[in-house]
């Protein structure tokens, strides 16, 4: 499942054309391993959201390639005929706000991916409940969104982000909306869950709470990257 973890070469996205024409990403290189966290920080409109669309799927690169887990999804154009799958299949993705679905309880918003998939309901509860007991919110198992706490909320979305066993995580600003100790436990539930399943994870950030926290720091700038060595501090 793991394989080569992310890995992006000669990546450009560009719009328009012409005189008319801007490159939001230039020729970007980048390597996360399979079980390892790294940050990417950048000011707005450096090329983070852009990067983090078209690792997602969500739009098409101008040219270069794009490798997840075993599988080159991209290469001067898509390799694989269905986009929805492969997100649903081999990304998964952690976002600002947890976006759970209100009428579903915990365990059902957290099964729902796989059972999407076509996995039998009841082993895509198992999934659900072994991932809320590895995320020490199980306890919450029935209860409603509504019901929970805002870093209770975030637990229940990492664990819908892993449930499908994605080789590939990536997580838009999961700790803007929370304080200090919350967002430490999000950083160290990320790193536990990419040891443990051999993610590959991506944390998009401008919280410096978090910073110290990454061993490897990619810095984005007028679309091109910059590899630097974090602090790896303990959190």
């Amino acid at each position: 499942m793991a394989g080569n973890g992310i890995r992006i070469e000669r990546l450009s996205k560009r719009y328009g054309e012409g005189d008319t024409a801007v490159f939001a990403l230039k020729e970007v290189n980048m390597h996360v391993a399979p079980g390892e966290v790294v940050g990417l920080i950048g000011p707005s409109g450096s090329g983070k959201s852009t990067l983090l669309k078209c690792l997602g799927a969500v739009i098409e690169p101008t040219t270069g390639r794009m490798t997840l887990g075993d599988d080159v999804i991209y290469d001067d154009g898509w390799s694989v005929s269905d986009l929805r799958a492969l997100r649903r299949d081999k990304i998964g993705f952690v976002f600002q706000a947890p976006y759970l679905i209100p009428f579903l309880n915990v365990t059902d918003n957290v099964a729902l991916l796989p059972m999407l998939a076509n996995v039998p309901n009841a082993e895509a509860r198992r999934r659900a409940l072994d991932l809320l007991g590895a995320l020490d919110v199980r306890h919450r198992a029935d209860a409603m969104p509504s019901q929970l706490s805002g870093g209770e909320q975030q637990r229940v979305a990492i664990a819908r982000g892993l449930v499908n066993r994605p080789p590939v995580i990536l997580a838009d600003e999961p700790t803007a909306p929370l304080d200090s100790e919350r967002a430490m436990a999000v950083i160290r539930i990320l790193n536990e869950m990419a040891r443990s399943f051999e993610t590959a994870i991506i944390v998009v950030t401008h919280d410096e709470k978090i910073i110290p926290t990454f061993k490897r720091i990619y810095h984005i700038r007028d679309g091109v990257t910059h590899e630097e060595a974090g602090e790896g501090r303990a959190y």
